[in-house]
Formats: structure tokens, sequence, C-alpha cells
């Protein structure tokens, strides 16, 4: 409270798309949503961003799929989803009932798919589209778009022109200079930018001799991946004017201030939410508690504040 008693305010404006507060969930780690609506009231939350969806279906790959690490997680799952088609008929309606927007990410094989998906879902009941041009498990599109400024740029202007809705690109780590991204996909159209994804690694099994994953490679989330994710939110901070969506090892309240003080106008909880699904409520608690703490009326008074 402050000093007329009256509650801080956490919304914020990610790209055009309002939230109660400025935290979100990171996709592939929350199903669609109905997964943790037994466990968390979803409606407490600023946002949810659900799986990656594609045109058609995908499998995705080999078993094993998923290895844990010190201080986090290496996956290969392969963006596996029913298509978007299946997510239209059986996921839609249940977006539209909720009173928190819904951020789709979406991914493709080529240029062309990305446009499709995002037309397709660019429907009442999905507020966002968040970009996945950074996925290190797939063979065809993912990161190989993410890692190259002029295929970037490419993607999200096709999506810019086949959506109604913002679009939030998501950015790979993957990559010598992450600001080059960001820079070419904010002149391309992008309403806000989403980052880091996961870091490209490996594990390998000394009794078998082999590497762990059926994909061999993977991307490692968790704690470990922190200190990197808010590099990369500092320097894209400084590199372009668009909102940031900041994620990679937040766990918990003074994660997440880490991240908006080095710029991040929101926050989404990844891996956490494996380990406790009410990390993302908790953290949300602990954000309101600083600020009452400090006296800061507004979130917005902390984005970037590290920088100053």
């Amino acid at each position: 409270m402050n000093n007329l008693g009256n509650k801080p305010s956490l919304a914020v404006n990610i790209g055009g798309i309002g939230m109660q507060n400025p935290v979100t969930t990171a996709s592939g780690t929350f199903g669609f949503g109905q997964e943790y609506s037994p466990y968390i009231d979803i409606n407490r939350l600023g946002a949810i961003v659900v799986k990656g969806t594609t045109l058609r279906p995908r499998q995705g790959n080999v078993t094993p799929r998923i290895v844990e690490t010190p201080a986090g997680i290496l996956n290969s799952i392969g963006l596996q989803n029913p298509g978007v088609d299946y997510v239209l008929e059986h996921y839609v309606p249940y977006f539209k009932s909720l009173q928190v927007p819904v951020i789709v990410n979406i991914s493709g094989d080529t240029v062309e798919d990305y446009g499709k998906v995002a037309e397709k879902l660019s429907v009442a009941g999905v507020a966002g589209l968040e970009v996945n041009i950074s996925c290190p498990n797939v063979k065809k599109g993912g990161m190989a778009f993410g890692s190259d400024p002029t295929m970037a740029a490419e993607v999200t202007a096709v999506v810019k022109a086949a959506a109604n809705v913002p679009v939030i690109v998501k950015l790979s780590p993957n990559v010598t200079d992450i600001t080059k991204v960001a820079e070419a996909v904010a002149v391309a159209g992008a309403d806000a930018l989403s980052l880091i994804n996961t870091l490209l690694g490996m594990s390998i099994d000394i009794k078998t001799r082999r590497p762990v994953l059926g994909n061999i490679m993977g991307g490692l989330s968790g704690p470990a991946v922190k200190p990197v994710a808010v590099r990369a939110v500092w320097q894209v901070y400084n590199a372009v004017k668009l909102p940031i969506i900041g994620m990679g090892g937040i766990s918990n309240a003074d994660d997440a201030l880490e991240f908006i003080l080095a710029g991040a106008s929101a926050v989404a909880v990844g891996t956490a939410n494996f380990v406790n699904p009410r990390a993302t409520l908790e953290i949300i608690d602990g954000i309101e508690r600083y600020l009452v703490e400090n006296g800061i009326d507004d979130i917005s008074d902390l984005v970037g504040a590290a920088h100053k």
C-alpha cells in the first residue's frame, strides 16, 4: 500500500496486449492452460502463453526427450502438438472462457507455414501470437530462422501481414549478437519481443557412452540459464524500443525483478512450473510485496531501472 492506502499498479501493456500483472507462462511448460487449472487460478495471471502450434500435427522427437542437469533440464520435445486446426476446435473455446489474454506460440517448417498458422489463429479468444523462430529442437525452421536477421525479419513480416492480433517474436540466445536479430524483427513490424528461448546443449551417459537424448542435442532451461537471459534482456533493451517479455530460469519474485530491472516489461515462468505449479502466483505476490516495501506505485517505474 502507498501513503494513500492504494495497492501499487502491476498492469503492463505488451505490444497492445493489456495484462493485469507482468507474469505469464513460457510456451511449452504450461500445455494449453487447462492442464494447470486444477492447481492454480489461471485468471490471476497476467496472461498465458500456450504450447507451440504448427500448421500440421507433429509427433515430436524420438525419446528420451528430457534429462535433468545441474540447475536445469535439457529437453528435445520437438514441438509435439496436435496442429492448428485441432487447437482451433478443441482449445480456443476454452481460451474464450478465460479472463486473461491467451497468447499462442506458433512455429513452422517454412515461412509460408508461419503465415498460414497466423491467419488461422487470428480469431476471438487469441489475444496475440508469439512467433517461435528460436526452437533448437527441430530439423526444419525454428532456430534456423532466428539465427539469421534477414530470415527472422522475413518471418516476422509474413506473420504481421497475416495476423490481426499483436505479434511477439521469440528470440534465440544461440547467436553471436542477439541485438542484430532484435533490430531486424523490430524493423519488420514486431509489436514486442520475448527472450530467451533455450540454450543448445547435450548430455552423454558415461555408462552407455551415448548421448542421453534421442535427438542428441536439446535446449537447456532452468536456473542455469538465468545470467545469460538477463544479459540478453539488458542488451536488447538498449537496442530496440519494443516491450520485452523476459524469461530464462525465473523461479521466484527476486528472479523476476532482476529481469524487469534489466528492461523486461513482463516475465514468463517456464521450468519452475514443473517444480512448483504455484510459482507464477507466488511471483505475482512477491513482486507486489517488493513494490509496497519500497514505496513504488507502478511496476513500470522499475522497467529498465538498472540502466539509470
